[in-house]
């Protein structure tokens, strides 16, 4: 029981902003605990009475403002939540370790990859993710350019261990939209230099066999097109281009080049083009090695091939390949051969305007050798004025003042040849 001059303890004594009943802070009053036939000085202990009252509703008063207060100052429940997940907030996570975790999702893949379950459902989503962030790294986001700190932190953490080798043998398994971005992560990592090294190069060189499930993917038409865009961006590297072409799998192309889908066929098109064209020093030595084999195949299988697109492509190809510096042994090997001549007089008689013109820039070298073979020079005698009366005919559909200056060239070579 309190005396009357104790001051009321305030709620916020016990740490809490609720206020305790009133009625533990009042004093005890005459008015509440005498009895008043027991008082023999009724007129006194109402006078104390009126006093005690008094001093009771200030205290009261005091007390409820304190609990206003006390109220008006605790945080909203919205406040403490705020708060609490501002102490508990992850941090973000850096680019190895996204590509960690994508290594562990694709390990899960590779081993539960035939196996529905909503575990298996909810780790897909997850890849997805994962693989789109890695893109959003390395190209960028939006307006926000790629952080080249970043890159080379995902860099070297993707070809630390077989993420690679990982994704590539998952890739089946993966959806269509997650193919196209993880196509896009793997080109855009074999051009990232970390201290001026191309790691992707080096992974690679240990590890070559990953080409030859690349190759072998136009064998199978839901893959095809990815493995072939990401082999292209792997023959970037020389020592990997070298690889390939030295490898069996040439012989391969001349097979998928005439793929009966166009949009496979025209890949396998474009990467032979890059083996053929990019590294020309590789290529020069590649072909000087295998002339024997690899011109009568180009010839019979391509040049020679019943498709239109396959045949344009070829002459296209062969006007490149001849006409580059680093080829000249190969192009006098090519050119002094008369089964390679009568192969391009039959192609300078397409109907096809285009297959005309490219077949043009290979015949021209055969009249411009200085030291044709005998065989060379009595075809084209015997051949002289069907060959004149066809070049005096050729008229490109633009005008072309260096073809022109070719043609008369041509034709006056032939015309001074005497049987």
């Amino acid at each position: 029981m309190l005396s009357r001059r104790q001051k009321p303890r305030s709620s916020q004594s016990n740490g809490e902003g609720a206020c305790s009943p009133l009625i533990t802070f009042l004093p005890q009053s005459p008015l509440l605990c005498a009895n008043p036939r027991s008082n023999p000085n009724p007129s006194r202990s109402s006078a104390k009475g009126r006093r005690s009252g008094a001093r009771r509703w200030r205290w009261i008063t005091t007390l409820l403002r304190s609990c206003t207060s006390t109220r008006s100052t605790k945080p909203s429940s919205d406040d403490e939540i705020d708060s609490m997940k501002g102490l508990f907030k992850s941090k973000p996570r850096t680019p190895a370790d996204v590509v960690r975790q994508t290594r562990e999702l694709l390990v899960f893949v590779d081993l539960n990859g035939n196996v529905s379950s909503a575990k298996r459902d909810e780790k897909m989503v997850e890849l997805s993710k994962n693989i789109r962030e890695m893109k959003s790294i390395l190209y960028g986001s939006g307006d926000a350019e790629p952080v080249a700190e970043a890159c080379s932190q995902l860099t070297q953490e993707f070809f630390r261990e077989n993420t690679f080798r990982l994704l590539i043998i998952c890739l089946p398994k993966l959806s269509l939209e997650t193919r196209k971005d993880a196509t896009q992560v793997v080109a855009n990592l074999q051009r990232q230099q970390v201290h001026s090294r191309l790691i992707a190069s080096e992974y690679l060189e240990a590890n070559k066999d990953l080409l030859d499930i690349l190759v072998l993917g136009y064998e199978d038409m839901d893959i095809a097109l990815f493995y072939g865009s990401m082999l292209r961006e792997c023959i970037r590297h020389q020592s990997i281009a070298r690889y390939v072409l030295e490898s069996e799998h040439m012989k391969k192309f001349f097979d998928y080049i005439q793929l009966p889908n166009f949009d496979i066929a025209s890949d396998a098109s474009a990467t032979f083009k890059e083996l053929m064209t990019r590294h020309k020093a590789t290529v020069a030595d590649f072909l000087t090695k295998n002339y024997d084999w690899f011109f009568p195949e180009f010839n019979q299988r391509l040049l020679s091939s019943t498709n239109y697109i396959t045949r344009r492509q070829a002459i296209k190809l062969l006007g490149d390949v001849l006409l580059d510096r680093s080829n000249s042994v190969v192009m006098m090997r090519y050119v002094s051969s008369k089964d390679n001549l009568m192969i391009l007089m039959n192609l300078l008689r397409e109907t096809s305007k285009n297959i005309q013109m490219e077949a043009f820039h290979v015949f021209k070298l055969f009249v411009a050798n200085r030291n044709k073979p005998p065989e060379i020079v009595t075809i084209l005698v015997t051949n002289k004025s069907k060959i004149l009366r066809l070049l005096d005919g050729f008229k490109p559909d633009k005008e072309d003042p260096q073809f022109e200056a070719d043609k008369e060239q041509v034709i006056s070579e032939i015309s001074a040849l005497n049987s």
